[in-house]
């Protein structure tokens, strides 16, 4: 996959983990967003280089769609841990 195909699965990735994680997000629309795109690598990296299973070359591979919306899930967790009282 090119990288235009990483940032539209990061997109998508992140706008299911938003659908996943409801709730008030610091960052709003944009920031879940770019965290989606960075979890999408983040989730592609971790996948191949700790998990032993390196994602596919095709954009509709299951494991592909799960490692970027895992790591999409655990960026926003922790975006939320970190900055989640600052729209108070």
């Amino acid at each position: 996959m090119g990288i235009i195909s990483w940032i539209i699965l990061g997109l998508l990735a992140g706008a299911i983990a938003k659908i996943l994680l409801p709730g008030r997000d610091p960052g709003g629309f944009i920031g879940t967003t770019l965290i989606g795109v960075a979890g999408a690598f983040i989730g592609g990296w971790i996948s191949a280089r700790w998990l032993d299973h390196p994602v596919a070359k095709h954009f509709y591979d299951g494991a592909t769609w799960v490692s970027a919306i895992g790591g999409a899930l655990v960026l926003l967790i922790l975006y939320r841990l970190l900055f989640g009282n600052s729209r108070n």
